[in-house]
């Protein structure tokens, strides 16, 4: 009998369509009973699609999905999760209402409504749920009053209520300390040491390599490399999506930049979620006129430290410009000073003219200068001067990027903090706003703060470099040892 036969979950040619957009396209995969599947790749691959799809909660527009040799491609959930499949999304949903041990209980309770009342064993097994996962010592608490990683445990709890042979965990260590991690993880392998078949949904191989049995990466829905862990982290089609390519940089050495105090300095600055940790114990520290990156996959922490630095955020810790400490300031004031960040989303006024976002810009400066600084950046974005009288949401995505980086400008920022500013956009488009950036550097003074995934536009760009995983800073250094000190532990 053939490995796909024996497999508790086997997905063939699934195939999903959000009308023009692909987001799966023929995705194959089998999982054995005491076997885990790790299913990686960046934010928009298609990882939570595929995890929908298997368990109904998105429709198939082609494809199989069997769990234990049942075809269940398009049922409702319901009847997939009593043929045996369970999923813990990355997001907890308890009941805030109920206890603990009441929000397993439920998930132990039938479904149909002639067995409303639960069984007298019923109260048994969802402790046993509960001491199996490690919640015994919280029975009567309500979920409001439990850590981040006890959240998780309760929705693993309710996975697990209805003893599935088949389990899926979206972003499993997301907000979890590297001990939580760790408890998390040894939970995993009990569950697949039960003979269940896990498939591990993440960003990136680092994150589940220590648990896995092999490894998918997926990039705009569809697979692009399989194997062990080690395999796909050296695999070039995959470095190529993480890392965009050959590295080249161009740093300039820290002591070039003769500051004694560094114009920003984010010192031992943490930030929660509600209850998850999105940046730990963070410290970095940029001089004045230098371009320093930061590096790290989707889910890092990237936009949360900029979002902080920006004055949107609470945190511990301090966050000093020049020395003085930016605490207690607003995110407009903050801005108003010269700290002026450029957000993932882009953030546009879509029904007005390019010329308008511009102006909004530069409304604090005298007509002529901002005159002078519109002329300016028609001539860094040249398509930004032929386009001035379109509205800004009839753009490509490339230029409402461009236009999103000129308004900022219009500013006349000290620090200019740039997140993602490559997401989705073709190479061309890439090259043009390389260049800008290029051109910033050698003939202004301005000071750059430059989150990104991909290293091989960062890097280029960078002084200095910062790597951010799982909420802290791991890695700090010039760009040119970033290839050999990092190398595919990026990945």
């Amino acid at each position: 009998m053939s490995t796909a036969a024996r497999a508790h979950l086997e997905v063939a040619g699934l195939t999903k369509r959000f009308g023009g957009l692909v987001a799966v396209k023929g995705m194959s995969l089998a999982v054995g009973a005491g076997k885990i599947l790790g299913l990686i790749g960046p934010n928009g691959s298609g990882k939570s699609t595929v995890m929908k799809l298997i368990m109904g909660i998105e429709r198939p527009d082609a494809g199989s999905v069997r769990i234990n040799g049942v075809e269940v491609a398009g049922w409702p959930s319901h009847r997939i999760a009593r043929m045996g499949a369970g999923i813990v999304f990355q997001h907890s949903r308890p009941l805030h209402r109920q206890t603990v041990l009441e929000n397993i209980t439920l998930a132990l309770l039938p479904d149909k409504l002639t067995q409303l009342l639960a069984d007298p064993q019923t109260d048994k097994r969802a402790r046993a749920i509960a001491e199996r996962v490690g919640l015994s010592g919280v029975l009567d608490r309500r979920p409001a009053t439990l850590p981040f990683a006890d959240l998780r445990k309760i929705e693993i709890a309710k996975a697990i209520a209805r003893d599935p042979q088949v389990l899926l965990i979206d972003e499993p260590f997301a907000g979890l300390t590297a001990k939580e991690t760790a408890a998390f993880s040894e939970l995993i392998c009990e569950l697949r040491d039960d003979g269940r078949a896990v498939l591990l949904v993440d960003h990136n191989v680092k994150s589940v390599a220590r648990l896995v049995d092999r490894v998918i990466a997926m990039y705009v829905g569809e697979r692009i490399a399989e194997g062990s862990a080690d395999e796909v982290m050296r695999d070039e089609t995959v470095r190529r999506v993480y890392l965009g390519g050959s590295l080249e940089t161009a740093a300039r050495p820290e002591s070039s930049f003769r500051d004694a105090t560094p114009f920003l300095a984010v010192d031992s600055v943490s930030v929660h979620y509600g209850k998850a940790q999105a940046l730990d114990n963070v410290s970095i520290h940029i001089h004045a006129g230098e371009f320093v990156s930061v590096v790290g996959l989707n889910g890092a922490g990237k936009t949360t430290l900029f979002n902080t630095i920006s004055g949107l955020l609470p945190y511990s810790g301090e966050i000093r410009r020049e020395g003085s400490a930016l605490r207690g300031h607003s995110a407009a004031a903050i801005a108003r000073g010269g700290i002026v960040q450029c957000s993932e989303g882009r953030d546009l006024f879509v029904y007005m003219s390019v010329r308008e976002n511009l102006d909004l810009g530069g409304q604090h400066l005298p007509a002529a200068e901002r005159a002078a600084q519109i002329a300016w950046l028609f001539d860094l974005f040249p398509v930004l001067r032929d386009r001035q009288k379109q509205a800004a949401g009839t753009l490509s995505g490339g230029e409402q990027q461009m236009l999103t980086i000129a308004r900022a400008l219009m500013m006349k920022p000290k620090l200019l903090m740039l997140d993602e500013p490559t997401l989705g956009l073709a190479p061309v488009i890439l090259e043009q706003i390389s260049k800008a950036l290029e051109r910033l550097r050698q003939t202004t003074p301005i000071t750059v703060l430059l989150a990104e995934q991909n290293v091989t536009f960062a890097l280029p760009h960078a002084d200095r470099v910062y790597v951010l995983e799982h909420a802290r800073i791991v890695w700090e250094g010039e760009p040119a040892k970033f290839a050999a000190e990092m190398g595919t532990g990026y990945l």
